[in-house]
């Protein structure tokens, strides 16, 4: 269905922005359109049985179709075009669509888990019929089938919130698989454990609505970009002999397909300027082309045929990794007096190092000098990764 709705909706279009806003627009009605059809059906089988768990599930269907609005109406305000206020665009609108989304499922989660113990400390007879049977399992296979078509859109599209909602559908399922279960179970037996899975219901709720929250909250909270990205975006500068090395690789991310990139190229110091101010611009293109985003290169100077200096960088990172492995070194260079000579270097430590960075200089610098003399100081900038 979803296909053949995309050849009429989606195909033709060249905007790459506005194919992924008629995508979300186009899953967010169709998610809207079935889940109110879900909730009708389930909803009228927890009457007719006067099962917690079923009602349960029908509000949390009906929940669905509100955050399918939500997701809607972020994937419209997200494509709305840069303007004075909004310089980088309105792509963050889909992430807050989606934190959104996530938050009526965590509420939704904690309603139905209040019912459900209520429904264990008092339990009530359920009734039964194949009719309710039936509604239930055509409710697991639409689910799984949204499930499937969100999926593959989130990964055609690259949005996290489109993947919140597939997260949220396969979950549905499962949720409706146990109230089924629940149900055969009551039928079958005396027992009586449809407040149990009413309960578990809502634990598969709360669960859905954490990873869809996580998944939205961290970009707007500036999380790390993916390491194949960043090794793309050092595959496609280094590809370029001019290139020496890149270091201080920024990837700010104001929504999907909406990314500024800034990185300082390490050139050799005895280029041609002219020559090389003309390779960055080349760089900056093709990474616009071929990822989609503004790009800014700095460009680095580093000595490349003084033997000497060479020499004494690789000492050093030698030094560097010592401390710890996954160390490195950019922008060195070397003053040289007649009394002492200054090491001048950044050192990109991670998160994660033990000591602090007034330690690490301390450290480098106590080594440095142990390893190659008194008369080497070394003036450090400590960098992350």
């Amino acid at each position: 269905m979803v296909t053949l709705l995309a050849k009429i909706f989606v195909r033709g279009n060249k905007d790459k922005n506005a194919v992924r806003q008629a995508y979300g627009m186009l899953c967010g009605v169709l998610g809207i359109v079935l889940n109110v059809m879900l909730f009708t059906g389930k909803f009228i089988a927890g009457l007719l049985s006067n099962s917690i768990a079923i009602t349960a599930d029908a509000v949390n269907n009906l929940s669905d179709a509100g955050s399918s609005f939500v997701t809607l109406i972020g994937f419209k305000l997200a494509g709305q075009k840069p303007d004075t206020e909004h310089p980088y665009g309105h792509g963050r609108m889909e992430y807050i669509s989606g934190l959104v989304v996530a938050g009526a499922i965590l509420l939704m989660g904690y309603e139905l888990a209040k019912d459900s113990i209520s429904k264990i400390i008092t339990p009530q007879e359920t009734e039964f019929s194949w009719l309710i049977v039936g509604i239930l399992v055509a409710s697991i296979g639409v689910k799984i089938y949204m499930f499937f078509y969100n999926n593959a859109v989130a990964k055609k599209i690259e949005s996290p919130a489109m993947a919140a909602t597939a997260k949220d559908s396969l979950s549905d399922s499962i949720a409706t698989g146990v109230v089924l279960v629940s149900a055969l179970i009551s039928h079958y037996t005396s027992i009586k454990i449809d407040g149990y899975c009413g309960l578990l219901v809502a634990l598969l709720i709360f669960y859905a609505g954490y990873g869809a929250a996580k998944d939205t909250l961290n970009p707007l909270l500036g999380q790390k970009a993916s390491e194949e990205f960043e090794q793309e975006i050092e595959d496609l500068v280094m590809a370029h002999e001019e290139i020496c090395g890149i270091h201080d690789l920024f990837v700010h991310d104001y929504g999907p397909g909406r990314q500024i990139i800034s990185l300082h190229a390490e050139v050799s110091a005895d280029s041609d300027i002219m020559m090389i101010h003309d390779v960055i611009d080349n760089i900056e293109n093709e990474l616009r082309t071929k990822l989609g985003c503004d790009v800014t290169i700095h460009m680095d100077p580093i000595v490349t045929n003084d033997e000497h200096v060479t020499a004494m960088k690789k000492n050093v990172l030698e030094i560097v990794k010592s401390i710890d492995e996954r160390m490195t070194l950019h922008d060195f260079r070397m003053v040289e007096g007649p009394s002492h000579t200054n090491l001048l270097f950044d050192v990109v430590a991670p998160f994660d190092l033990k000591i602090t960075d007034e330690e690490l200089e301390k450290e480098v610098f106590v080594r440095t000098q142990k390893t190659l003399g008194k008369h080497y100081f070394t003036v450090i900038k400590v960098d992350k990764k």
